[in-house]
């Protein structure tokens, strides 16, 4: 068993070290080439469990951040996420009739389970992904044709395609498409952005800290700023300010403050609030405060984190012992499009977790944003996987959708990734940080901006249909 299990766990190893915070990008090719020659040697035996031990060494140490939010979820989800690789293994042994024909399945199939991935389970877990790992590669030119899944796809071929020269030719032509006509264009605006990082340690929790103190450490960066007229607009992070003991935030003293610096700055503030949505709920916001101290936009978190803004069978795992006072209440899902308008232009807004996931991204763009705004807080998790995953898909939503993103975090990694997906200012983890630069504003809309995901889900199940006839096919004869 040992022996059988060896091949492909070094080979999920490999690919996992191709994900931030390692980044070894070529090694996933090596880690997938390892695992397919495997997986058709072994066509007729034991499929489910060869991609099993691939994908659980895969996912057990890109995944090890949410250790930090649920050890019973983190496990779950390993397991979960294996046991779908392993199904898609013997869909695909059932479907091949030749090594050829094995290898294009699992092409297909593998990439399935990675498209499950950014919906279930919980909504979906949609990091560790092939994508994240190669947005560091050269094939990351293709994210603007097919977002994820394009990537994940073109990632999955070359690795396994017994023709990689004429697999590797196709990619580099799609690349150049990819790099020349993403469809968007410079609208030649600018707006020159400042962003506050307070600062502070990692592995914290709301429930185990004075709200007060984040917001001061925000706050008094915010002081040390002078006027300036050619500044349009200071954003602070996710949830920094939490008035969810004390009512709403217009209630409070720390709107009173903060509309004061806005005043004083004359410039419009975007901060991260949570806040009493009655009940047991809270919700969290990302709030606009004019340069006159009035609140005029409002964006509500959608995508809430199963096991941190929200406990999924919260009674099952209390039951079990599992610390499920870490999260006593569960936020309220908004149900607003992902934009705020500032500085007279339209910003996306994906708050924190909803990075991960295109089509919150996307829902903005459509709706005419010029740049991304992605305020998170990761200062629950301790360690960098998480940060520097988030990193990533902010580099895959920058040139999924031909964008300026500005990532902005209370304790790290905060970070402005331009249209090409390259990083610049990026912050260090505890550290308080004032950051100011200068993006261009962008319209248009990529191929992905305008396909989606769905398109290229529905071409994989195609594809099973026609892999399924031909293999019916052949065995009656009408195919070799």
């Amino acid at each position: 068993m040992i022996r059988r299990a060896f091949t492909p766990i070094v080979a999920g190893l490999l690919v996992a070290a191709s994900m931030p915070p390692w980044g070894w990008w070529p090694l996933a090719f090596l880690g997938v080439a390892m695992y397919v020659r495997t997986a058709v040697e072994r066509r007729g035996s034991r499929p489910f469990s060869t991609a099993f031990f691939f994908a659980f060494a895969w996912f057990l140490p890109a995944m090890a951040w949410m250790w930090f939010l649920t050890k019973p979820g983190y496990f779950a989800a390993v397991i979960i996420f294996s046991v779908m690789h392993g199904v898609a293994a013997y869909i695909a042994s059932q479907l091949a009739y030749s090594e050829t024909s094995h290898r294009n399945a699992l092409i297909i199939c593998h990439g399935l389970a990675e498209a499950l991935r950014l919906s279930f389970p919980f909504g979906g877990v949609p990091l560790a992904t092939l994508a994240i790992g190669q947005v560091a590669g050269p094939l990351h030119s293709l994210a603007p044709l097919g977002g994820v899944i394009g990537l994940t796809l073109a990632t999955l071929w070359l690795a396994m395609s017994q023709h990689r020269i004429r697999t590797l030719a196709v990619l580099v032509l799609l690349c150049f498409v990819g790099n020349q006509f993403s469809g968007t264009t410079s609208l030649n605006q600018q707006r020159n952005i400042t962003t506050i990082q307070g600062g502070g340690e990692q592995g914290t929790h709301a429930i185990d800290t004075n709200p007060r103190d984040v917001f001061d450490k925000h706050m008094a960066a915010t002081q040390s700023l002078v006027p300036n007229d050619k500044r349009d607009m200071v954003i602070w992070p996710e949830n920094v300010i939490n008035v969810t003991n004390a009512g709403l935030f217009v209630d409070s003293v720390e709107y009173s403050e903060l509309a004061a610096q806005a005043q004083r700055l004359q410039v419009p503030f975007v901060v991260g609030i949570t806040e009493d949505s009655g009940g047991q709920q809270f919700t969290n916001a990302q709030i606009v405060i004019s340069p006159n101290g009035e609140i005029i936009g409002r964006y509500d978190k959608v995508r809430r984190v199963p096991f941190g803004e929200y406990m999924p069978l919260r009674n099952i795992l209390k039951a079990l012992g599992a610390p499920t006072n870490l999260v006593p209440r569960d936020a309220r899902a908004g149900d607003s499009r992902g934009w705020l308008d500032v500085a007279d232009t339209r910003a996306a807004v994906a708050i924190s977790w909803e990075i991960f996931f295109g089509g919150r991204v996307n829902e903005g763009i459509v709706d005419g944003a010029t740049f991304i705004i992605n305020p998170t807080n990761g200062s629950s998790y301790t360690g960098t996987i998480l940060q520097t995953q988030q990193i990533a898909a902010s580099r895959l939503r920058a040139l999924e959708q031909g964008r300026w993103v500005v990532q902005i975090s209370p304790t790290g990694f905060s970070a402005f990734i331009d249209p090409n997906g390259v990083v610049h200012n990026r912050t260090g983890i505890t550290q308080g940080a004032i950051t100011e630069r200068v993006i261009e504003l962008r319209s248009g809309r990529t191929l992905y901006s305008r396909l989606g995901n769905a398109v290229y889900i529905w071409l994989l199940l195609v594809c099973i249909a026609w892999f399924a006839r031909r293999r019916s096919r052949a065995f009656r004869g009408g195919a070799s």
